[in-house]
């Protein structure tokens, strides 16, 4: 179980044709309550597919009672006819759930620009609903597009839970990397309790996904409350838990990146401020020649401070140490210790830069440049 493993839900996964393949492609989350709190956070892209424009709207007022989700089509660059789907879909799911459209989020991942097939997504609402189960584990798999494995994460507290389950294999950026997510709790709390623990989550999680540097058109992040468990755990308690299952997810995203043979933290000490650790972080795994040079095995750690370079972070580019996989091969801006003492051939690599301007850190995940994420996505709509 992943969003169900919360008490107050319901899910379901299943085929409906939208995808060639037969896989399942249309799934629902619902909150059976006392409690329908909610919130959301959304892509930062300024290309916004009809789900987030319509999901926008939904979260205004805290109050979600379902989440309808599907695959084979981001229902992007569609139009009006797109918004339309988008509105029937929720209408769709609240007429056979007997609740309002306006508290049902949508969300969609799939090809930009082709329009969806509106009656095989309706007829997925229904075939959704006729199998809600409170034990489902289906509805994870109905939500991938090429991942290759389902994502879910569950922690329990005491006597409250929180489940989760995420998509997402590429065009993983900042924006909140492109993903879906669907995270439940049955804790008794208030939709801007929610909002602060999943913006204090996705900002040192989600947000710090990058494995190539492209953002999406329709991420969405949500979090609801059934307060089904009738405890009201301890604000920062609640976060700390958030945070971790966010983190989880967010790790097995950049583990099924697309292609990738590497995943990489990139962890970025003594920088003067959190926000110029993250964008020292951000230029290192955003460089095509550093992530190049992972997938080669080769610690060209020149290219880590030549992307570093490039940044307005403050600190003295002939005072910064670059390690790799546990080696310092730069120190102060001069060569340390030799390059063939570093082993790059784990999947796992860490790569560690002081910057020696002050006390602040952050860590970004990314992925290395490989043959097989050029293919996959040379041929993706096709």
């Amino acid at each position: 179980m992943s969003v169900t493993a919360a008490s107050g839900f319901a899910a379901a996964g299943v085929a409906a044709g939208l995808k060639s393949t037969g896989a399942p492609d249309v799934a629902l989350v619902v909150n059976t309550g006392p409690r329908k709190a909610a919130a959301a956070v959304f892509t930062s892209n300024r290309a916004k597919a009809n789900p987030v424009l319509w999901s926008q709207q939904v979260i205004a007022d805290g109050i979600v009672e379902a989440i309808v989700l599907n695959s084979g089509g981001a229902n992007c660059f569609t139009g009006a006819q797109g918004f339309q789907t988008t509105h029937a879909t929720a209408e769709a799911v609240a007429e056979q759930l007997d609740v309002s459209a306006g508290d049902v989020l949508v969300c969609s991942t799939g090809l930009i620009g082709d329009q969806l097939d509106r009656g095989k997504v309706i007829a997925g609402v229904a075939a959704a609903v006729a199998a809600l189960s409170p034990d489902d584990a289906t509805a994870e798999r109905a939500i991938m597009t090429t991942d290759t494995v389902p994502k879910t994460a569950v922690h329990r507290g005491d006597g409250w839970v929180i489940g989760g389950m995420a998509k997402g294999a590429g065009m993983l950026a900042p924006g909140l990397a492109t993903m879906l997510v669907v995270l439940t709790t049955d804790a008794g709390l208030g939709s801007e309790a929610l909002d602060a623990a999943l913006r204090h989550a996705t900002r040192r999680t989600f947000d710090r996904l990058d494995s190539d540097g492209c953002m999406s058109t329709n991420d969405q992040v949500s979090l609801l409350a059934s307060g089904a468990s009738g405890i009201t755990p301890d604000q920062d308690e609640f976060a700390g838990a958030l945070l971790d299952v966010c983190a989880d997810l967010a790790r097995q995203l950049q583990a099924d990146a697309e292609g990738a043979s590497h995943d990489i933290a990139i962890e970025v000490t003594g920088a003067a401020t959190e926000d110029e650790a993250v964008e020292v972080g951000r230029a290192v795994s955003r460089s095509n020649l550093f992530k190049a040079a992972v997938f080669g095995n080769d610690p060209n750690w020149g290219r880590v401070l030549s992307a570093i370079g490039t940044t307005t972070a403050r600190f003295d580019p002939y005072e910064v140490d670059v390690s790799m996989n546990g080696v310092r091969v730069c120190h102060a801006g001069e060569p340390d210790r030799p390059r063939d003492e570093v082993d790059l051939t784990p999947r796992a690599v860490h790569v560690g830069i002081d910057l020696h301007a002050g006390d602040a850190t952050a860590t970004i995940l990314t992925s290395d440049l490989t043959h097989e994420y050029v293919h996959e996505n040379s041929a993706y709509a096709s």
